[in-house]
């Protein structure tokens, strides 16, 4: 029996990811364990969620402080 994945399922997910962008990360060994801990700490459900909720509230702090300012 063949473990090859169907051809309709690979199209499926080409189409879901072609949503998004990918934005590549660098840190340094400790950093990223304290960003995995702390994403754990604070019960997201994974480091990406974490990431992309702390980029999203930054923006919106941003924002807010820009609006205040003007």
């Amino acid at each position: 029996m063949s473990n090859k994945t169907p051809e309709y399922q690979i199209n499926a997910v080409k189409k879901y990811l072609s949503k998004f962008k990918e934005v590549k990360l660098r840190l340094l060994p400790e950093e990223h364990e304290a960003i995995v801990s702390h994403a754990k700490a604070m019960g997201d459900k994974s480091t990406v969620a974490f990431i992309s909720r702390a980029i999203h509230e930054t923006m919106e702090r941003d924002l807010n402080k820009n609006r205040e300012e003007n």
